[in-house]
């Protein structure tokens, strides 16, 4: 069983920043992607950024040159530095798992910016 915990969402001004982390436990194994989704409210949720083991890197063109997606695997940890938020960044933040077996998801973390 894979579960993944998130953590780092909030409340922030337009212009700031947030640093989302994303752990992982369980059944992982090597070859995965971790990534970041997103659900505004009243739409359907959107691919953010994605990283693969190698540390091969997705961005959506919405957040291209201002977040940034990192990991350490050893920590089988997934982080997403976002700077420059505006108030459509405003969303439910879900951390996603892509293995050779399944996806996995986390619970979601809020992040709301105001204007």
């Amino acid at each position: 069983q894979v579960q993944l915990v998130e953590s780092g969402g909030g409340l922030v001004q337009t212009g700031g920043s947030l640093r989302l982390s994303c752990a992982a436990s369980g059944s992982i194994f090597s070859g995965n992607t971790m990534g970041w989704y997103r659900q505004p409210p009243g739409k359907q949720r959107e691919l953010v950024a994605t990283i693969t083991s190698d540390s091969t890197t997705t961005y959506a063109d919405s957040v291209k040159g201002r977040f940034t997606i990192s990991r350490d695997n050893a920590k089988n940890t997934v982080y997403l530095q976002m700077n420059s938020l505006k108030p459509e960044d405003t969303a439910v933040y879900n951390c996603n798992l892509k293995t050779m077996f399944g996806q996995f998801w986390g619970q979601g973390t809020q992040v709301t910016v105001s204007s």
